[in-house]
Parts: C-alpha cells; structure tokens; sequence
C-alpha cells in the first residue's frame, strides 16, 4: 500500500537539502549540516540560497538528526501518519482473528 505523504510546497529545498547532503559525520554520530557546509556548498556549485533558503535547509537538517535519534527508541511512533483507513482497519481486525480467534472479539465488544 503506498504511503500518502503530506503537501510540499518547496520541493527546490528538499532536493537541495538532499544534494548537499542530510547531514555531516560527526565524531560518534550524524550531526545536522554545519552552516560552513552549507555556505561552500554554494560557493561550489554556484547556487545562492536566500537567507531563508539557507535556514530552512539548516533547520530541516537539525528536525532530521533529531527526529533520527527519537526513533532509536523502540516504541517511537511514525513521525508521520496518514489517518488509517476502514480498509486498514479491517486487515488488522482480520489478522488479529486469525491470530487470537474468537478470543479476540470480546475486546471489541
């Protein structure tokens, strides 16, 4: 089933943002993109971001980093859903069924 993801409305980030790189080495783990990095990732390719452009690729870096480290836990929610579907639904009820069989229907009661 694919995934419906939410509205864009700067794809032209996004794409930079994954040209310059999500982020950096860092000693022991990933780190969000330096402001050096991002500054002669311009000055290489000949690109300008505005000052907003630029913030936003950095602060997209430092959201991914930390949103990274959050779903190490292994009870951490998506970090985005669409709403579930009757469809969806059904299946898990079906799966449950044949799983648990009639015990599982006092649950639903």
């Amino acid at each position: 089933m694919p995934v419906r993801m939410p509205p864009n409305p700067a794809p032209h980030i996004i794409n930079r943002l994954v040209e310059i790189g999500l982020t950096e080495a860092g000693a022991m783990a990933p780190v969000p993109l330096s402001w050096r990095e991002i500054h002669y990732w311009q000055q290489n390719t000949g690109v300008c971001l505005s000052a907003w452009e630029a913030r936003t690729i950095r602060d997209l870096s430092v959201a991914y980093v930390a949103e990274g480290r959050r779903a190490e836990a292994m009870n951490c929610p998506p970090p985005w859903r669409a709403e579930v579907t009757q469809r969806e639904r059904e299946l898990d009820e079906a799966r449950l069924e044949a799983m648990f069989g009639e015990s599982s229907q006092r649950f639903n009661r």
